[in-house]
């Protein structure tokens, strides 16, 4: 019995460091299987920068159990302004899930300009079509 109390506080803990990490990152994004309406974890998101007229990865990451990277900039990094892609690799995950796919990956392109201090790029996607949005 003593042992779910420290899974329990255990538990809070990350999800508190998740939170403050979240908080403090300026971008984050969500992703959700509109087939079925449940998150979808361990899609593999790239972030890049764009360079004149090619791109630098800045970091990579995988989805949670909730489907999202909190904190998809890396630690320690400026958001400054520009454009940046979010590329998300569908087509692997839908790949694992024994589902074929017509989007093998879907590359958001969204401009910073600084107006706020936190950009959230969720993407809402089914095996044949997807959508998304500016959140909050």
């Amino acid at each position: 019995m003593k042992t779910l109390p420290k899974f329990l506080s255990a538990a809070l803990l990350a999800g508190a460091a998740t939170m403050s990490l979240a908080a403090t990152n300026p971008l984050s994004v969500h992703v959700l299987n509109l087939q079925d309406g449940l998150p979808s974890p361990g899609v593999v998101v790239v972030l890049e920068k764009q360079s004149g007229k090619g791109w630098t990865e800045l970091n990579k990451d995988v989805t949670n159990e909730q489907g999202r990277i909190p904190a998809l900039l890396p630690a320690g990094a400026a958001l400054e302004k520009g454009n940046y892609r979010v590329t998300f690799q569908t087509g692997d995950w839908f790949a694992k899930q024994g589902m074929k796919t017509f989007f093998p990956e879907v590359p958001v392109i969204f401009a910073v300009d600084g107006a706020v201090a936190h950009y959230h790029i969720p993407l809402l996607v089914s095996p044949y079509g997807f959508s998304t949005y500016r959140g909050n």
